[in-house]
C-alpha cells in the first residue's frame, strides 16, 4: 500500500502585514523586542486589539525596560502603511490605550530557576506544541502555505516601490493557493485567490494582470499551466479594509503563522510571548528538530509533538511521526535519536536557539507577518544538526 494518498488537492492561505490580526501581532512583537533589547530577562505576554482608529495594548509584562508603548504602536502602524486618515486607521490619529500589568507571581515561581516545586526553569504553561517539515520545497515547508506567503510578500514590495502600487494598493490583503498532490508530492497549482485592498480608482484589469504576473514570478514554472483558476477580489471590490473593516487581535492567525493546516497544531499562538512561553519557544524548537531530520534525509516529512506541564522543565511527552517516510522506526529508534541530540527543556531551548538574543540579524517582529517558519533569518530554521543526527542514527 502507498504511504501517500494518490491524488488530492490541498489549500493554504496567507494574510498580509496590513491584515488587522497581523497588525496586532506586529505591535505585540514590537513590544517584546523592545523589552528584550533593554532587559533580556523580561517576561512578556502582550496582547493587542485594533479596530477603527483605535488600538488597545494589554497583557502581563515584568521588565526593567523603559518602553514607550504608544510610540512603538504608532511606528509599527506607520511602517506597515497606515499613514492616511482616510483609511480610518492611521498611525498619527488613532487612539492608543495601554492596559499592562506585571506577570502573575504564581506563574513566575514555576518559571524562575530556584523557585517553585522543582527548582529548575519550568515551562511557562501547560500544553502541546507541534513542529513540521517536508522536502517538497527548498525551505522544507509545505508548498501551499509557502507560496501563499511569497505572493503577498511580492505584493507588499509592489505596493511600496512601484508607481501604480503606491497609487492603487492598500496594506490589507489575503492570498490562497491550492496545489494538486500526486503520491505525496505537489505537481501543479489548481487555483489562486488574491483579495487586495485598493483605492477607489484602481481598475480591476490592472489587479488581475498583476496577480498573474506575481504568481508567475514566485511559483516555479513546473507547477504552472494555463488551466489555473484565478479569483481576484471575488466580492467585486475591496476598498474598506484594515482595522476599519475588521477588528484585529493578537494570535488569531495560528494556521497562517505555522504550516497552513498541514499536520497538527497545539492551539497556542506565538506573537507577544517571551521564550519562557513554550507555546512559542517549544514550537520553534519542534520545527528546528523536524527540519533537521528532513534535511538529514532521515525522513521525507516529519512532525514533532512535545508537551509540557506548567512549572516543569522536562516535557511530559515527545512524539515523532514521519508518515511512513522515515528510514528508522519512529517510536523505538528515531525518538531515541531525537532525545540524544536535542534537549527540549525550556532553558535549553532558549540557549540553543538564542531566543533572547534578538537584534543579531533578526527580531521577533520579523516573524509576525508572512509566517514564523520557512525563512532563513530565524535561528530555528538552521539545519546545523545533520551531522550529529547521522551519527546518532548510525546512517551515512
Amino acid at each position: 500500500m502507498s504511504k501517500y494518498r494518490t491524488n488530492h488537492i490541498f489549500t493554504s492561505e496567507s494574510v498580509s502585514e496590513g491584515h488587522p490580526d497581523k497588525i496586532s501581532d506586529q505591535i505585540s512583537d514590537a513590544v517584546l523586542d523592545a523589552c528584550l533589547a533593554q532587559d533580556p530577562k523580561s517576561r512578556v505576554a502582550c496582547e493587542t486589539l485594533c479596530t477603527t482608529n483605535f488600538v488597545c495594548i494589554a497583557g502581563e509584562i515584568t521588565t526593567n525596560a523603559k518602553v514607550d508603548f504608544e510610540k512603538l504602536a504608532r511606528d509599527t502602524i506607520r511602517k506597515i502603511g497606515y499613514d492616511k486618515p482616510e483609511l480610518e486607521f492611521c498611525a498619527d490619529t488613532c487612539k492608543i490605550d495601554v492596559r499592562v500589568h506585571s506577570q502573575s507571581a504564581d506563574i513566575a515561581q514555576g518559571v524562575n530557576e530556584g523557585e517553585g516545586l522543582f527548582k529548575e526553569q519550568g515551562a511557562g504553561d501547560q500544553g502541546m506544541m507541534f513542529g513540521y517539515a517536508s522536502n517538497e520545497t527548498s525551505t522544507l515547508m509545505p508548498a501551499p502555505v509557502h507560496y501563499s506567503h511569497r505572493i503577498l510578500e511580492k505584493f507588499a514590495e509592489i505596493r511600496r516601490t512601484t508607481t501604480e502600487g503606491k497609487k492603487y494598493l492598500r496594506p490589507d490583503a489575503k492570498s490562497q493557493v491550492s496545489f494538486r498532490y500526486d503520491h505525496g508530492k505537489p505537481v501543479r497549482v489548481e487555483a489562486v485567490v488574491v483579495s487586495h485592498q485598493h483605492s477607489a480608482d484602481m481598475s480591476r484589469e490592472w489587479l488581475e494582470k498583476t496577480v498573474r504576473e506575481v504568481v508567475a514570478s514566485v511559483i516555479p514554472v513546473e507547477f504552472l499551466h494555463t488551466g489555473i483558476t484565478y479569483y481576484v477580489n471575488p466580492t467585486g471590490q475591496f476598498i474598506i479594509g484594515g482595522p476599519h473593516g475588521d477588528c484585529g487581535l493578537t494570535g488569531r492567525k495560528i494556521i497562517v503563522d505555522s504550516y497552513g493546516g498541514v499536520g497538527a497544531h497545539g492551539g497556542g499562538a506565538f506573537s507577544g510571548k517571551d521564550p519562557t512561553k513554550v507555546d512559542r519557544s517549544a514550537a520553534y524548537m519542534a520545527r528546528y528538530v523536524a527540519k533537521n531530520i528532513v534535511a538529514t534525509g532521515l525522513a521525507e516529512k516529519c512532525e514533532i509533538q512535545v508537551a509540557y506541564a506548567i512549572g516543569v522543565a522536562e516535557p511530559v511527552s515527545l512524539c515523532v511521526d514521519t508518515f511512513g517516510t522515515g528510514v528508522l522506526p519512529d517510536d523505538n529508534q528515531l525518538e531515541g535519536v531525537i532525545r540524544k541530540v536535542f534537549s527540549m527543556k525550556p532553558a535549553a531551548i532558549e540557549e540553543i536557539l538564542g531566543l533572547r538574543k534578538t537584534g543579531q540579524g533578526w527580531k521577533y517582529q520579523d516573524s509576525a507577518a508572512y509566517g514564523h517558519f520557512g525563512r532563513d533569518l530565524f535561528p530555528w530554521e538552521k539545519t546545523n544538526k545533520t551531522a550529529e543526527l547521522r551519527a546518532a542514527a548510525g546512517v551515512k
